[in-house]
């Protein structure tokens, strides 16, 4: 019986994780369940598994929930709550499994915590690897922790990975949908509407990651997640241009074999494959080979979509870079969603962040929230003086219109 803790267990990587627990119920086991204020969910989810610990936001979030959970007369559940309550759920003695699943730099050092008590690491969160994944990997391998990763792209790389050693891998290809600006014209790009940028053409995501994909500093990050869990460098990850997206990930290796992986889109299949690993046991998700008629693959154009590139080179420099990188996108994406920039500023803004952010080694976690914050103020600055620009602009055309 694996005994896991869920970090992130009310979003829909948590959720699926549930439901692959809930098919298999002889083999895994809920422990520990860390969410943030929903609640409602966190509720039912405590009243199904009857977990020994829970983590929620706030204290007035916790105080509430044991309210609730005395009223339904549910006990035995340890309630915790912040960053001190996520460190809490990652790290119990009694958890062999960890999903890493908040989004954002949140679980950051939660998930630091349980590869540093030798923890079992299943990694859906890209922040992590991305902010400090040369502090996690680094303390995975001196605790001898493997780090799974049920990100779709990383983990068909892992199963390709299976068909040679590490020192026969030439290179790891990383597919991408394209976004639905594949074919738009760059001067086209300023015109984007938020709309537009969110009605991705394969997948339903959430905002961010949606506009990410449009920009493709998605698959930015998923470069250098690749760089950090395979310990390839930058060079020997490519990115192509696959607008079915059947191929998830495909691995070259130095004889000339390629070994690509395809299956259902269903997120329930790399969960289960982190949590069997390396075991492989019978699911009822199939994949119609009758669908394999036609595939396309071209080569990304860095011309259109510079995040990519920025990304490529923050995973060159590493240390500060890629942690801006990562923050400064998230302040940019936000901005844009709000309507303060337009879409074709958003690498220009995350661009700024990362030539401005230090070089060097960062030594911990804390070094690496510093640097987030400095990022994020940088590109909060940036945001700024754009908005004034467009003010005085207004206000000047108003006038001469007078």
């Amino acid at each position: 019986m694996k005994r896991i803790a869920i970090l992130g267990s009310t979003g829909s990587i948590g959720r699926s994780t549930l439901r692959v627990v809930e098919t298999y119920p002889h083999r895994f086991q809920i422990v520990a369940l860390a969410a943030g204020n929903n609640l409602n969910a966190v509720f039912e989810q405590i009243e199904h598994w009857r977990p020994r610990l829970a983590s929620v936001a706030s204290d007035v979030d916790a105080e509430m929930l044991r309210s609730r959970l005395k009223q339904a007369g549910i006990s035995g559940v340890e309630l915790v709550h912040g960053p001190a309550g996520l460190v809490r759920v990652a790290t119990l003695p009694e958890v062999d499994f960890v999903v890493s699943a908040i989004v954002g730099v949140a679980g950051l050092e939660a998930t630091y915590e349980a590869a540093k008590a030798g923890k079992t690491l299943g990694l859906a969160n890209k922040e992590c690897l991305v902010a400090a994944g040369e502090l996690i990997t680094a303390e995975a391998r001196k605790q001898n922790t493997p780090l799974l990763p049920i990100d779709s792209e990383h983990n068909a790389v892992h199963q390709c990975l299976r068909g040679g050693r590490r020192e026969e891998v030439e290179r790891i290809w990383l597919t991408a949908s394209g976004g639905p600006f594949l074919t738009t014209p760059l001067a086209e790009f300023a015109s984007i509407t938020v709309e537009q940028a969110l009605n991705h053409p394969t997948w339903k995501m959430g905002k961010r990651i949606t506009i990410d994909s449009a920009t493709l500093m998605n698959k930015g990050f998923e470069v250098i997640e690749a760089c950090r869990l395979f310990h390839m460098p930058p060079s020997k990850v490519e990115v192509m241009v696959h607008p079915q997206s059947t191929i998830h990930s495909m691995v070259e290796f130095v004889d000339g074999s390629l070994l690509a992986q395809f299956s259902v889109t269903d997120m329930r299949l790399p969960i289960l494959y982190a949590l069997t690993y390396p075991e492989r046991i019978h699911s009822d998700m199939r994949f119609p080979v009758s669908n394999l008629r036609h595939l396309d693959f071209a080569p990304p154009d860095v011309n259109k979509f510079p995040c990519l590139r920025l990304a490529y080179e923050a995973a060159e420099a590493g240390g500060a870079k890629t942690v801006a990188l990562n923050a400064a996108d998230e302040i940019a994406v936000a901005a844009f969603l709000e309507g303060s920039i337009r879409f074709d500023q958003i690498p220009r803004i995350i661009e700024d962040a990362v030539l401005a952010s230090n070089d060097g080694r960062l030594e911990s976690i804390a070094q690496v929230l510093e640097a987030d914050a400095a990022a994020r103020r940088q590109a909060r600055e940036r945001i700024s003086t754009i908005k004034k620009s467009i003010k005085q602009t207004i206000q000047a055309d108003a006038t001469s219109m007078a």
